[in-house]
């Protein structure tokens, strides 16, 4: 099966695979980092307060991102769930228990080349998406991107906060879009889900001005797959907080950590907030720490260096195979280093990866939309003792592929 131990999945009738397309959260996301199991079943051996824990993560989250405060949430759509709200809110406990409607200010702008999927999880919390600029690049239909003043003249007395969405190539840069809102008195909203590595970026976005950041806990930070990082300006974290956790206690008998949530801020206790589907548990909070930790420990070059043994284990293993193959990003340790399989074309690469997906042990490659002729083995998700098994399917698909002979 792999090389993997999957008896709990055999007993229960569910197929295992090998993932080597990545932290695809509909593939199991990544690997828990070491320790981390351990420390989750530890965390079951007591009980705690969760705001107290919570308060703990925030001062573990801001030593490692530079920001005031944190909390640990349900994965990154929630951080941006969470994040909306606390823009949308504030620290009015009404307006917490109004959303999703937000009344008049719910408006949170973004660069129209920039919308995706998943800003669905801001629009869950009320917000109401605001589109400016024009990506005429990727329309082939000119050289202007969205600009800083195409937020500037979307800003009114509605606006609520910006969101940015990062990637390496995002225009205008951060530091661009903070300046606007800065102007205006806006927050800006930082979806930075999937940008680790390089390790900088846990710092990156927070120092450029950010006021709220978003990660994934289960990708290459190895977490959980259920968890994810909020992190920025303490009063909107502490906004995030209360819309999260559980508010059922009497305002009397309720005393939260000061430094994490001030009581003497609050006109009262919010009912339970629109976060509250999106609860962390404590195995769940001590598990990202720890996988925190652990990613901060072993740094990028090391990292790097790790999945690229997986990427040249696999490279040898087809070396007779006549496929045309090449290590993407082999010296640049701040990127994930990927095996290329380059097809004769598109059509080459959808039949392989469709005969790899039905094999008894499925298979599943990672797809490049600039290069829809290449399949990629991203090592991220993949374990050591899956190489054999993954070269023994490539070997055999191979053998009635169109691969572009060397």
């Amino acid at each position: 099966m792999g090389g993997a131990d999957s008896t709990i999945f055999a007993r229960r009738g569910v197929a295992t695979i090998i993932n080597a397309a990545g932290t695809l959260t509909r593939l199991s996301s990544g690997p828990l980092a070491p320790g981390v199991l351990a420390a989750m079943q530890g965390a079951d051996a007591a009980a705690v307060e969760i705001e107290a824990l919570q308060a703990h993560a925030s001062g573990v989250i801001a030593q490692a991102t530079g920001a005031e405060a944190g909390v640990v949430t349900a994965g990154a759509a929630a951080g941006l769930m969470l994040a909306a709200a606390a823009c949308l809110a504030g620290l009015d406990v009404a307006r917490m228990n109004a959303l999703p409607k937000a009344g008049r200010r719910n408006r949170i702008i973004v660069a129209r080349g920039q919308r995706n999927g998943y800003d669905h999880a801001l629009r869950a919390a009320g917000a109401r998406l605001v589109e400016v600029g024009l990506p005429e690049p990727a329309a082939g239909a000119g050289c202007r991107d969205t600009e800083a003043c195409d937020y500037a003249a979307a800003i009114t007395a509605r606006s609520a906060a910006i969101l940015w969405v990062a990637r390496p190539a995002a225009v205008p840069p951060l530091a661009e879009v903070v300046a606007v809102a800065r102007a205006r008195g806006l927050p800006v909203i930082v979806d930075a889900a999937a940008e680790l590595p390089p390790q900088s970026n846990l710092r990156a976005f927070i120092a450029a001005g950010a006021d709220l950041v978003v990660f994934s806990g289960g990708k290459a930070i190895g977490g959980p797959a259920g968890t994810g990082i909020l992190c920025g300006r303490a009063d909107l974290v502490m906004s995030a907080a209360l819309q999260s956790l559980d508010a059922d206690v009497a305002w009397d008998d309720w005393t939260p950590p000061p430094g994490f949530i001030d009581k003497t801020r609050l006109g009262g206790l919010p009912r339970q907030g629109i976060g509250r589907a999106c609860k962390t548990g404590k195995a769940e909070v001590i598990g990202l720490l720890v996988a925190l930790e652990h990613f901060l420990a072993e740094g990028d070059p090391a990292r790097h260096a790790r999945w690229l043994a997986l990427c040249e284990a696999v490279l040898a293993g087809l070396a007779s195979s006549g496929a045309r193959l090449c290590i993407r990003n082999r010296e640049a340790t701040d990127r994930v280093p990927m095996l290329e399989l380059r097809l004769a074309d598109a059509r080459a690469a959808v039949d392989l990866a469709r005969a790899l997906r039905s094999r008894p042990v499925p298979v599943h490659l990672a797809r490049d939309p600039a290069a829809p002729g290449c399949l990629l083995v991203n090592p991220v998700a993949l374990r050591e003792t899956e190489v054999a098994a993954l070269v023994a399917a490539l070997v055999a698909a191979l053998g009635g592929a169109g691969d572009e002979r060397s």
